[in-house]
């Protein structure tokens, strides 16, 4: 049985991450995408397939390379899910900007 794996699970890895900040600006073979590591190759390639398995990255074969790119619609999903916090965090900082206005407002009329 395959086990499903969550797209957060595969973030939740430093080197997944950074595997996905690499393939942002060109779609990379494992050997390139490996050589930016001090860990061994199928280390790498572990963390590559489990981020081809939440459909994170795909798979393009060229010639006898394979090369990876990052699926940008399976990124606006981990966005959408980081929208409600994004919102939260924009209404305090809004409450805060309110609270400081009204204390420079109240130290000026001193």
């Amino acid at each position: 049985m395959k086990l499903r794996r969550d797209i957060f699970q595969a973030i939740s890895d430093p080197t997944r991450r950074a595997i996905l900040v690499l393939l942002t600006s060109q779609s990379m073979t494992a050997g390139a995408i490996a050589s930016n590591f001090d860990v061994s190759r199928p280390t790498i390639s572990k963390h590559i397939q489990i981020l081809n398995e939440c459909e994170l990255v795909e798979a393009n074969q060229q010639g006898r390379e394979i090369h990876y790119q990052i699926k940008i619609d399976k990124m606006k999903e981990i966005d959408k899910w980081l929208e409600q916090f994004r919102k939260i965090w924009e209404n305090r900082f809004n409450q805060l900007d309110n609270v400081i206005s009204n204390l420079k407002n109240k130290k000026n009329e001193q």
